[in-house]
């Protein structure tokens, strides 16, 4: 058997990630002392044996031409041996072991139009999901929204000016496919009526047990119409998770006047100074206005600033809110507070034990 196949005696799975360090990671793996941010996008990593590897963190279009990736390429070639990667934002951060290649790394960037930043306590790219590009249940565009917000927050991108670093996420419906339960601030997708059933076709489209089946909380049942098999939807259970428009096309959700976007705001993963927190809602419904989304974009530099202008030092939005309170949050923000703001969706997330925290 050749080398490389006496080595892998499957093609299952993965390869194994070691192969793909810089050599200096792999050198140093486990043994780093600590990491600095000497400047906006800029971070540093020391190891015990005195290595250091520089990251520029470089703000991408997430959506990105064959041009782009091998622009990004032959920077990595020019000035990081070639490495790379892809943060689980959409950042691409460019790994250097020679500290006067940063410079030359941000000047090649910026030219080219892409923002050196991200790092620190400010704004980084938004995780989000596939939107209007692909999505079959999506209820608002994703990289539209991204956008636009990106565009009008890019200054808290390039700068350390917040009190602490803020996480957007946006998902493009309530499946949540991107991290918009866990983040500062999230963009969520909201349908708001249940799925228009096309009952000349649904026998004819759809296995009618399967449509049954799908749904998580049997809102869908048989039913004959005009002498046909259909279903029938029962509204007060619909909770749009177009599950079932998944198997049966005869009964799409999206409708382009009753969706649009919700805004949530104060989750975080992060153990520090908390526990990790779920988002909660801010604002219930916005239209959607392509191509720029003005209300959207409006809210949540509305949001940025009041946590701005009234926040302590490394406190995350949801830890603000927690200590100035909700009634505060509503009147600095100015957003009307509603009834979809009630929340008596308790069960066990009462009792689950999300953090490493020992709480009582």
């Amino acid at each position: 058997m050749p080398g490389a196949m006496q080595e892998r005696l499957t093609d299952i799975g993965p390869p194994n990630f070691e192969e793909f360090l810089p050599p200096v990671i792999k050198k140093n793996y486990g043994q780093w002392k600590y990491h600095e941010i000497p400047q906006k996008g800029v971070m540093v990593h020391v190891a015990e044996s005195g290595d250091k590897i520089y990251s520029v963190r470089v703000g991408s279009p997430r959506l990105i031409s064959i041009d782009t990736i091998r622009f990004y390429a032959e920077v990595a070639d020019k000035y990081c041996d070639g490495y790379l990667r892809f943060t689980s934002r959409h950042n691409v951060e460019f790994l250097t072991t020679v500290e006067e290649n940063v410079e030359k790394i941000k000047k090649e960037m910026e030219a080219y139009g892409n923002p050196v930043g991200g790092t620190g306590p400010g704004i980084t790219s938004i995780v989000h999901t596939q939107g209007w590009v692909h999505c079959h249940s999506a209820a608002t565009d994703a990289s539209g929204i991204v956008k636009a917000v990106m565009d009008d927050l890019s200054e808290y991108f390039t700068s350390k000016d917040l009190p602490a670093k803020c996480r957007i996420a946006l998902a493009c419906c309530l499946n949540m496919c991107g991290a918009v339960h866990c983040s500062d601030i999230a963009i969520l997708g909201v349908h708001r009526k249940p799925p228009t059933i096309d009952h000349n076709n649904v026998n004819k489209l759809c296995e009618i047990p399967s449509v049954s089946a799908s749904c998580p909380t049997a809102a869908i049942r048989p039913s004959t119409v005009d002498g046909k098999p259909s279903v029938e939807v029962i509204q007060e259970n619909c909770m749009f998770c177009a599950n079932c428009y998944t198997v049966c096309p005869a009964m799409p959700l999206n409708d382009p006047e009753m969706d649009g976007v919700s805004i949530w705001v104060g989750g975080k993963v992060s153990n520090a100074r908390s526990a990790p927190k779920f988002s909660k809602l801010a604002i219930p419904y916005l239209p959607n206005t392509p191509p720029r989304w003005p209300e959207v974009t409006e809210a949540v530099r509305t949001i940025v600033e009041v946590w701005a202008d009234n926040a302590r030092p490394y406190e995350r939005i949801g830890e603000w809110i927690d200590r100035v309170g909700w009634p505060r949050f509503f009147k600095l923000t100015g957003f009307e507070f509603q009834k979809e703001h009630i929340d008596d969706f308790k069960h066990a997330g009462l009792s689950f034990n999300r953090t490493a925290q020992l709480t009582r």
